[in-house]
């Protein structure tokens, strides 16, 4: 899984049309195979996030959430700190 999309449901604030678009862009790079498409698939490419976002808001419209929002500042803290903890060994070991 690409590791730069990130989880949409259930966060307050919720998730907007940007945050939305920018995991269908991910996605659809991903799967591509493209960063930046040649200009003869810029199309293709374009339909593929459009159709992507659409159905990833569907489908965010469509969850029921059983569990209080998450808060997305405190997620991220969580995640720098996991961050951390994992690359801290990598740098414990280049410092010797």
């Amino acid at each position: 899984m690409c590791r730069s999309i990130q989880p949409l449901h259930n966060y307050r604030p919720a998730t907007g049309p940007d945050e939305v678009r920018a995991a269908a862009l991910q996605y659809v790079r991903k799967v591509s195979g493209m960063a930046r498409p040649a200009q003869v698939n810029q199309a293709a490419f374009d339909r593929g996030v459009e159709a992507v976002a659409a159905a990833t808001a569907a489908l965010l419209e469509a969850l029921v959430a059983t569990t209080p929002p998450h808060d997305r500042s405190v997620e991220r803290q969580r995640a720098r700190a996991r961050w951390e903890r994992s690359a801290a060994p990598a740098r414990a070991g280049g410092t010797g």
